[in-house]
This record gives C-alpha cells, sequence and structure tokens, in this order.
C-alpha cells in the first residue's frame, strides 16, 4: 500500500513537473506567486534546477528569500550560486542584515566580496543596477582568440552583446560589439576593430540619467566606471526595463497625493498604505478650508443670486481637471528631459494658447448648460466667461507649478497634482464670485 502511494505521488510530480516545463519562467513564476508559501516551496523543489534558477529571477527579493531559506542546503547553494550578480545584490540588500549572514555563507569568498563591492553604492545610482557578469578581454587579442575565450565563459555571463576591452589595470579602453566581433577576420587583432569613442557612465550618477543614456543611444548595455576610468561593471537592457517601469510606477502614484509604495502592493501592510497616504490628505484638508472661507466670504452674493450656487461644482471641477491635465503632461516631458526650468517661458506660451482654446470651448459649453437649467442670460454670461478665466488661469498655474519644484529640488511629482486641485479650486471662487458681482452689479 504504502508502496503504491509513493508511485501515486512520484506520478503526480511528474505531471506537475511536465506541466510547469512547457511554459516561460515569467509565467511560472507570476502564476505560483498566487500560491501559499508551502507549495512554492514544493514546486521550486521539485522543478529542474536550470528552470527553477530562471523563475527565482522574476520573483521578488523577499519572496526569493522565503523559498530559498526552506529548500535543502543543497538545493539553495546551487540555485544561490546561478543567480546573476546583481540579483544577488538586490536580495542581499533588501533582507535585513542578520538574515543574510546565513545566505551569505552558502555562497564562495570571491562572490561574497564582490557582493558587499557591490553593495556600497546608493540605491537609485548607476552603481545599484551594476552587474560584473560581462565579457573582458585584451586589446592585444586576435578575434579568434577572443571568440575561444567567449565560448568558454560565455554560459557564466548576463549578456554577450559587447565584450569589454581592458588594459592591465582594469581601465576601459575600448568596446567591440559581437556583431563586428563575428564580422571581422580571426587574424584581426580587437585594437583595430575596437570603439574607442565610449559612452559609458559614473556609479555615482542617477539611475534615470544612466537609463536614459542607454536608451537615447539604443544600447543593450551600458559601462559603468569610476571616475577615473575604471571598469566596474554594465548595466543591462532588462535593468533599465525594470527602472523605467518603477519610476513610471512612482510617478503615477505620487500624482495621485501619496507617497510612492514600496513593496508591490499585495506585500504591502495596510498601516503602511495609511502611513504613506494620510500626510498628504490631512495637508490637503486643511488646504481645502480655504474653499469654504471663500463661499462665506461671498455669502452676501450667493444669497442675492442663489443660482450661482449651482455651478460651483461644474466650475472647481473644471480647473483642477484642468490643471492636472497639464501637471501630468509637463511633469513627464521633465522625467524625460524634454522640459527645462530655461524653457518656462515657452511652456506658459503654449499651455496659454491650447488654455484659450480649451476656454472657449468649455465657455461655450457652460453657456449650453445654464441655458438648459433655465438661470437665465446674465448667469449664464457669468459661468461661461468664468470657465474661460479658470482655465486660462488654471493653464498659466500648472505650467510653472511643476517647473520651479524642480528648480527648488523638490519632488513636482508628488506636490503639483494635489496642490494644483486645491489652489485652483479656491481661486476659482474667487474669479467666479468676482466676475458674478461685476456682470450682475452685485
Amino acid at each position: 500500500m504504502k508502496k503504491q502511494l509513493n508511485d501515486i505521488l512520484m506520478d503526480q510530480n511528474i505531471f506537475i513537473i511536465e506541466e510547469f516545463i512547457r511554459h516561460q519562467p515569467y509565467d511560472i513564476a507570476q502564476k505560483i506567486k498566487s500560491y501559499s508559501l508551502q507549495d512554492q516551496i514544493s514546486l521550486i523543489d521539485i522543478i529542474p534546477i536550470t528552470k527553477s534558477s530562471k523563475i527565482l529571477r522574476h520573483m521578488s527579493p523577499v519572496e526569493q528569500y522565503r523559498i530559498l531559506t526552506h529548500l535543502s542546503v543543497d538545493k539553495t547553494k546551487i540555485l544561490l550560486n546561478s543567480q546573476p550578480m546583481d540579483d544577488l545584490v538586490d536580495l542581499f540588500l533588501a533582507i535585513h542584515p542578520k538574515q543574510d549572514e546565513k545566505l551569505m555563507t552558502y555562497l564562495d569568498k570571491d562572490t561574497q566580496q564582490k557582493i558587499k563591492d557591490l553593495m556600497i553604492f546608493k540605491p537609485g545610482t548607476a552603481g545599484s543596477l551594476v552587474t560584473i557578469d560581462y565579457i573582458s578581454a585584451r586589446e592585444n587579442w586576435s578575434v579568434k582568440m577572443t571568440l575561444e575565450h567567449i565560448r568558454k565563459i560565455a554560459g557564466n555571463v548576463e549578456s554577450v552583446s559587447y565584450i569589454y576591452v581592458l588594459d592591465n589595470y582594469g581601465h576601459l579602453n575600448g568596446i567591440v560589439s559581437i556583431r563586428e566581433l563575428l564580422s571581422a577576420l580571426d587574424r584581426e587583432f580587437l585594437s583595430n576593430i575596437m570603439i574607442r569613442d565610449i559612452i559609458s557612465v559614473y556609479a555615482e550618477v542617477d539611475q534615470q540619467e544612466a537609463v536614459k543614456k542607454l536608451t537615447n543611444h539604443y544600447l543593450s548595455a551600458l559601462p559603468v566606471t569610476t571616475t577615473d576610468n575604471k571598469m566596474i561593471g554594465m548595466i543591462t537592457f532588462d535593468d533599465a526595463m525594470n527602472v523605467m517601469e518603477d519610476e513610471a510606477t512612482e510617478d503615477i502614484q505620487k500624482l495621485g497625493g501619496s507617497e510612492p509604495l514600496n513593496k508591490p502592493y499585495f506585500e504591502t501592510s495596510i498601516w503602511n498604505i495609511y502611513s504613506k497616504r494620510i500626510p498628504w490628505l490631512l495637508f490637503l484638508f486643511v488646504a481645502e478650508a480655504y474653499t469654504g472661507t471663500v463661499l462665506h466670504y461671498f455669502e452676501d452674493t450667493l444669497e442675492k443670486v442663489v443660482a450661482l450656487a449651482f455651478f460651483v461644482p461644474l466650475l472647481v471641477g473644471t480647473g483642477g481637471n484642468t490643471g492636472t491635465q497639464i501637471v501630468a503632461t509637463i511633469i513627464r516631458a521633465i522625467g524625460i528631459g524634454e522640459v527645462k526650468f530655461k524653457d518656462i517661458f515657452r511652456v506658459i506660451r503654449k499651455e496659454v494658447s491650447v488654455g484659450v482654446l480649451l476656454g472657449l470651448s468649455l465657455g461655450i459649453a457652460g453657456l449650453i448648460r445654464a441655458y438648459i437649467l433655465g438661470v437665465g442670460l446674465e448667469v449664464a454670461q457669468v459661468v461661461a466667461i468664468t470657465l474661460v478665466c479658470i482655465v486660462l488661469w488654471a493653464s498659466i498655474v500648472a505650467s510653472v507649478l511643476p517647473l520651479i519644484l524642480r528648480k527648488l529640488k523638490l519632488d513636482p511629482a508628488v506636490v503639483s497634482g494635489p496642490f494644483i486641485t486645491t489652489f485652483v479650486d479656491g481661486t476659482g471662487l474667487v474669479i467666479y464670485f468676482l466676475v458674478a458681482k461685476m456682470l450682475l452689479n452685485l
């Protein structure tokens, strides 16, 4: 009976392995993330090493740690040593120093030292994205000798798009693309075919600048050096894509008036989400209070022409919506380097021109809306003119604010969106009632 049970379990394991092997590592990783931790561990344990090591690369450092610490020591050692260097650095940076002590012992001394050297770079810099799994050569090597070298070590490196030509002290002297290498004669020396005008970045440079340089020059990988041109490693295109995704996610969360989450949504605790959101909500709550002050100040005007109150939500919402649209566009343009502070007057001219067209269109729509409500031509004119004025005002404020904030070294993404909505709400009401008093002789 026991033998039969073992046979059944073995058959089930074989079926599971075959079922998972058919899929790509990324798809498998996304699927097993929804499983319990125990099931994740069991699956990683029975899936062949070559596949399971690739699956782990598509999981977060915390998820990797949970699985690795519950596998057998032998399995953990093999999986750890099969991970790219940059992924190992991310793993050890994400876990507590006391947690990494045991895992670190599973790596050889040389790898441990390399990880510790890379962990000194500040998060958000080019150095923090570096992988040291690259192919280097000497400029006096022939093409044939270089190709033989590549065949020996290609399985241990993350990218073979470029060969980095270093001197005896590790300084980067040139780069040879794999295409150029394959096109050259076997007897040709690297010194004759390598590119000496190297596109690289220093380790201390902001990661966004590094990614921008990599994408702008259509590179598969970007070398990272010290200030004296000593090669540290490279940033691969997949790492650049991850940075772009993270930065876009961060900006979107900030535009919503919240501090960005440091972890994936479902891995973030309720308390953490609360703490990210409550400061800005309290700030905006206090700031929005002046809208009530404006309404109180113009209370007599509202009592004389009650119909004016019908359009307060419409006008307030239009100003905020206009400002938010512009802020989102300008912040993105700032982020990718299209717009700088010196362009502030060009931006104002452009947005005011667009604002005139938008304001006239919305003014006509407001006139029609007021007519349908039957509030009278005079009130309808007040609403139409106010809409034009509010849209123009929101266009000016929203085009200037992000650039000023960036100049002041503040993050425009987290401040601009909520501030624009709040500021335009109150000032829009002031414009509305001043126009009403002028046109209605109140």
